[in-house]
């Protein structure tokens, strides 16, 4: 999108804007879509909605499935295709950069955490905080807990993030998140980690700008064809908080932009 589409499309700004990064998601991501219109279409105080859908890449004609959704009227639908796949944290970036609406929404492709969550991110949010949902405040919230190898995994990255004193959220990669539509264009300008631990790096910053992070326990529910390959995206996640770490403790985070003052 050109700098003169985006102000035309600020000029008629939406409630909402709904990013969606995908990969290889043909099958599961048209009844997401549908399940997503059909919410946001019975509730008109987040209308007129706008989904993007970011293909990052993929190769099973994801963009072509999800162009082929019916939404309701008030919800518009657009396609975002990346030639190649350059990794979750830079198609949530290309998301974000593509949003004009007053609020963003951040929710992955299989809608672990369910779209009928989105009351409890917004009475957690407001213009100067983020509403991040956790899998880890209410755990009797998981209906449908992920294998225990993954449960694992999850709590000893969260564990090295607190001991790093990188953030106190603790469930960061939870795939549901509500940002101030300016913070998160604003983010989408200068955050650089292209992989899993992208989550971090948008909190980390958002945190460091002034921001309230509000973290707070949705329904979630484990579905499998994870796009998550343990042993190699560990190894990365490790590294990018190593270097997030090192960006911060060397005063190499981007300061707060004169757009948010």
């Amino acid at each position: 999108m050109t700098e003169v589409d985006k102000d035309a499309r600020l000029a008629e700004q939406p409630e909402l804007s709904v990013v969606v990064p995908a990969l290889n998601e043909a099958d599961r991501l048209p009844p997401t879509l549908a399940r997503i219109g059909a919410y946001l279409g019975t509730h008109p105080d987040w209308q007129p909605t706008e989904i993007i859908v970011i293909d990052d890449g993929s190769s099973d004609g994801t963009a072509v499935a999800a162009a082929g959704v019916d939404l309701p009227q008030g919800i518009e639908l657009r396609v975002v295709e990346h030639p190649d796949n350059l990794g979750k944290g830079a198609a949530v970036r290309s998301g974000f950069d593509h949003t004009v609406g007053r609020w963003v929404l951040l929710t992955d492709a299989d809608l672990s955490a369910p779209i009928e969550e989105l009351p409890v991110l917004a009475r957690a949010a407001s213009r100067n905080s983020v509403a991040v949902g956790s899998r880890a405040l209410q755990r009797q919230l998981v209906e449908t807990p992920q294998p225990r190898h993954r449960d694992l995994m999850g709590r000893t990255f969260n564990l090295i993030l607190r001991s790093l004193r990188l953030t106190e959220i603790r469930d960061t990669q939870c795939g549901f998140k509500l940002f101030p539509g300016e913070l998160a264009r604003a983010l989408a300008g200068v955050q650089r980690i292209d992989g899993f631990a992208f989550d971090v790096e948008l909190l980390l910053l958002a945190d460091s700008w002034g921001f309230e992070l509000n973290e707070i326990g949705v329904r979630w529910n484990h579905v499998e064809a994870s796009r998550v390959m343990a042993e190699r995206h560990s190894k990365e996640m490790v590294g990018d908080t190593l270097r997030l770490w090192l960006w911060r403790a060397f005063g190499k985070l981007s300061p707060r932009p004169e757009a948010l003052e």
